[in-house]
């Protein structure tokens, strides 16, 4: 399959919700990225205008993500780049852009974070898919 993917980082700007979908856990929030450039003629760094991306996991990545991540954490999120056309209240046509994570980790350029594994037999894990990701 040729999906487009990519690696973003930034700031969890809402807090994460985690529910079920037909059994399955599932994690969304948003993620928003500030891209920076440097200006030669003033010598100072300028922030552009923040890219919002909407974020979702699922399985094991869900279940591990609700316990450790919370809104204003700095993080790096690997996954599927997805877009979706909708109208909004105001009648105007909005393009959003949606990630569907495969990874998500704590950006450790802008802190600290400590790791604990978790046993493979823990609920919310898929042992199928996570045997073809280890196989992969």
């Amino acid at each position: 399959m040729n999906h487009t993917m990519l690696t973003v980082q930034g700031w969890i700007g809402t807090t994460p919700m985690l529910r079920e979908v037909g059994g399955v856990p599932v994690l969304n929030f948003r993620l928003g990225c500030t891209p920076r450039h440097f200006n030669r003629s003033t010598g100072t760094w300028v922030d552009s205008e923040t890219q919002w991306y909407a974020v979702s996991a699922w399985r094991r990545l869900a279940a591990n993500g609700g316990t450790s991540l919370r809104q204003g954490d700095a993080v790096v999120v690997h996954g599927r780049l997805d877009h979706r056309t909708y109208v909004n209240k105001s009648g105007q046509e909005v393009v959003a852009l949606e990630i569907e994570a495969v990874t998500i980790g704590h950006d450790l350029t802008r802190g600290t974070a400590s790791f604990v594994k978790v046993a493979a037999a823990d609920p919310g894990g898929d042992p199928e898919r996570d045997a073809e990701v280890a196989a992969a």
